[in-house]
């Protein structure tokens, strides 16, 4: 049985070369029967979706002027005065996160090292980018929810709604504009609002209350039928390859919410002799010791090793 602290914390080849470190990570994944990937918020943040720094003061430079807000995650719990305020900020939260393209070529470039493979996604991000670059919707399983989605502040119904729509309604009331390709940009002026009409709040068709985002952040969160559907066909990949060569692929998955990938996959791996875990995270990679001597950590930057490995001659 596992105890999980942070002494049981090892990093195995911490001290070979990085080349044979990644030619050893491409051996396993072109042998492996089948890779399920764990991808955590760092995962996006190699991607380029930052939420701090030049993309924060670029789509929320307004709201960081007037408010104590100092990146696009901590606005996300700002009690603003008005649902006006709050669905201004949350419109430009969702669009810029979930229907834009990460800039860089990371989830590209991680479809295409797994293509023919036998391959699941287990992800806590909620950005959609997965999809974005083409992976299959029923490989997917985004737990902790989606940004494109609604649901009821009080839902008595397991049930979500699109959002889009309603979003760049939002985006245009602000003052935002379109490019020639349709996607969203500040106006030349830099003059946005900071609030939407109030016949633009979202009120559930259903029920008739206030709108929420379809995010796990309290009970009230709405696992409705897609996402049953998508928990279910995850734990029948796990069931339908149990005891095979197995790799837990982890990627940017820090430690705090350690209990939905991190530890599974090393809970897995340990039971699982023909299993092996490899974790990208950099700065924090490692596994438990139980595992150490069929794990690969690499403490580097997640697209440049998937880019490596795509470079790299088969092994």
């Amino acid at each position: 049985m596992f105890f999980f602290n942070r002494n049981t914390i090892q990093h195995p080849r911490e001290n070979i070369p990085y080349e044979e470190q990644v030619r050893k990570l491409k051996e396993k994944i072109q042998n492996a029967e089948a890779i399920v990937l764990g991808a955590g918020s760092g995962l996006s943040t190699a991607a380029g979706l930052t939420y701090s720094g030049e993309r924060f003061h670029k789509y929320f430079f307004d709201f960081a002027k007037k408010y104590p807000i100092q990146d696009i995650y901590s606005g996300g719990f700002f009690p603003f005065e008005s649902p006006e305020g709050f669905w201004a900020w949350w419109s430009r939260h969702i669009y810029f996160n979930r229907y834009v393209d990460a800039p860089s070529d990371v989830y590209g470039n991680l479809k295409k090292i797994v293509e023919g493979k036998d391959y699941f996604v287990l992800t806590t991000n909620v950005d959609h980018q997965f999809q974005r670059a083409g992976f299959e919707k029923e490989r997917l399983f985004y737990t902790q929810g989606d940004y494109g989605l609604f649901q009821s502040s009080r839902p008595t119904l397991a049930k979500t709604y699109d959002n889009q729509e309603i979003v760049e309604k939002m985006l245009e009331a602000q003052g935002f504009v379109r490019d020639n390709a349709g996607i969203f940009q500040l106006p030349e002026d830099k003059k946005l609002k900071m609030s939407i009409p109030t016949d633009l709040i979202p009120i559930c068709p259903d029920d008739g209350l206030p709108m929420a985002m379809n995010l796990r952040v309290d009970e009230n969160f709405v696992e409705d039928a897609g996402w049953k559907m998508a928990a279910k066909r995850y734990q029948d990949f796990l069931h339908s390859h149990k005891g095979k060569h197995v790799l837990y692929w982890e990627l940017g998955v820090g430690m705090n919410t350690p209990v939905i990938i991190k530890f599974p996959f090393w809970r897995y791996t340990d039971e699982n002799p023909n299993a092996y875990y490899a974790c990208l995270n950099l700065g924090e990679a490692g596994c438990s010791r139980e595992i150490s001597d069929r794990s690969i950590c690499l403490n580097a930057d997640i697209g440049q090793v998937l880019r490596d490995l795509l470079k790299m001659d088969s092994v």
